[in-house]
């Protein structure tokens, strides 16, 4: 992944990046993305101090760059930021990776396919990985819950069938 593993980023710098990804943009407007009503912030939401500090990790890494000034609204200039070709191939690697856990359903999986859309990324085979993940998991769940009430492993059981509908669904 051009040097570059999933593990190594947080999901809040792989948000950056995919904005950064689908069109050069200054941190203001990542950062607004990213905001509660933001189109990304509905999934992952990251404060604008946050926001700055992941695009200039994300620079540290060699995933993005600095495009160009443009003048801003207040006054002063804003750096433009691009995706690097490694931080594009880091992002669509990234993309195809099914996530690991049934409680990253609701953040990480939902980020990975908003921003593929996005992309104009096809995500079928991620989602197919997926179902495979969540399959695994269900084998490893007890099939019936006894009568003692495990509420732990009813909440289990509970999510991966969501989760298999959730992907039937997509």
């Amino acid at each position: 992944m051009s040097g570059v593993k999933s593990q190594d980023l947080l999901i809040g710098e792989w948000a950056c990046l995919g904005i950064i990804c689908e069109t050069p943009i200054h941190r203001f407007g990542v950062a607004a993305r990213l905001k509660q009503a933001g189109d990304i912030g509905r999934i992952w939401t990251m404060s604008r101090a946050l926001t700055y500090r992941s695009i200039e990790q994300l620079a540290l890494r060699g995933l993005v760059e600095a495009a160009h000034e443009e003048p801003g609204v207040a006054g002063g200039t804003r750096t433009v930021y691009r995706a690097t070709r490694s931080g594009r191939n880091a992002l669509r690697e990234w993309l195809g990776t099914p996530v690991n856990h049934l409680r990253e359903f609701r953040s990480e999986l939902l980020l990975k396919i908003e921003l593929a859309r996005l992309l104009k990324i096809d995500s079928s085979a991620l989602l197919e990985l997926q179902r495979e993940v969540v399959h695994q998991s269900l084998q490893h769940l007890p099939s019936e819950v006894d009568s003692s009430g495990d509420v732990v492993s009813i909440w289990r059981n509970e999510m991966a069938t969501a989760a298999l509908r959730f992907l039937d669904q997509l």
